[in-house]
């Protein structure tokens, strides 16, 4: 194979490469957002990239249920548990039948699609933890909103998260399974 210089390629473009900073964010840094008893530590607003990604940090104490069941009509989504069990609930189309229940492991990886009906919760005894990311970020914006709707201390509840999901694209699912 015949040597290239690729000294020249970004050059040869006009493509400005040289300034384009680099973000690092420590392990214990981040914009905390508290969402009741959760967590959300946010590592990347989509600030630096354009909005093309966002990137947060979830904490789920043990027994703690997540938001109601949703889907997005302008981002996907993307959850690694990092610690602990995340339970992913996925609401059957045929809202009469029970929702697929899905328990994500360290190191399990979720891709929930535009207009996927979901939610999550920790129903478990330990604390868990997953990184999830937004394409495009704007959604942080949601948690953001949460925080600020909630006083320290106060509890998240089903209403406030649907009104705050109304201004980003997010619509509540009607839960599975017989009444």
């Amino acid at each position: 194979m015949a040597d290239i210089d690729i000294s020249s390629i970004a050059a040869n473009r006009g493509i400005p490469t040289d300034h384009i900073p680099v973000n690092v964010v420590p392990a214990k840094e981040g914009d905390i957002i508290r969402l009741g008893p959760i967590t959300c530590r946010v590592m990347e607003d989509g600030s630096r990239t354009d909005n093309r990604i966002g990137v947060a940090e979830f904490t789920l104490p043990p027994n703690t249920k997540g938001p109601p069941a949703h889907w997005h009509e302008m981002h996907d989504e993307i959850f690694v548990t990092t610690a602990g069990t995340v339970r992913f609930h996925l609401p059957n189309p045929d809202s009469s039948q029970p929702e697929k229940l899905v328990d994500c492991a360290v190191g399990d990886l979720c891709t929930v699609p535009i207009r996927a009906p979901h939610t999550f919760s920790n129903p478990f005894d330990v604390e868990a933890k997953f990184i999830n990311t937004y394409t495009p970020a704007f959604y942080i914006n949601y948690f953001k909103m949460m925080g600020e709707m909630l006083e320290v201390g106060e509890a998240m509840t089903p209403a406030k998260n649907i009104q705050a999901m109304a201004n980003f694209a997010t619509i509540p699912v009607k839960p599975s399974g017989p009444k």
